[in-house]
Formats: C-alpha cells, sequence, structure tokens
C-alpha cells in the first residue's frame, strides 16, 4: 500500500479501509492460534499499514 494512494482517499474511504485492515489483522491472529500462519511477515506488514492509514486520517483531520 503505497502513502500516494492512501494520501488521495477521503476520510470515510481510510475508515473503511482501516476496517478491513482490523479484519485481516483479526484472521491473522486467528490462524496464528489454530497453528495454521504460513506466512508471517503479513503480521508486520498488516501492522504497518494500520498504523499508515491511522496517521493519514489524524492528519486529514488536523487539516480541517
Amino acid at each position: 500500500m503505497k502513502i500516494e494512494e492512501l494520501r488521495s482517499k477521503s476520510v470515510k474511504e481510510l475508515g473503511a479501509e482501516l476496517l478491513e485492515l482490523r479484519k485481516e489483522q483479526f484472521n491473522l491472529r486467528m490462524q496464528k492460534g489454530v497453528g495454521q500462519a504460513t506466512r508471517v511477515h503479513l503480521f508486520k506488514l498488516n501492522k504497518k499499514n494500520i498504523a499508515r492509514v491511522k496517521t493519514i486520517i489524524t492528519e486529514k483531520q488536523a487539516q480541517k
């Protein structure tokens, strides 16, 4: 996920993106708990993407 793509989205779209990332994070945690986590690099990547989206949301809200 590129930062330019995120900056071009509205706050509502970013909220939807954040929701999708949270769902993906939950699914990854469930896979880890069951022992089916095969792509463990996705945990770190997902966490970074959530932080990026939250940062952009905060920046956009501060501009208003």
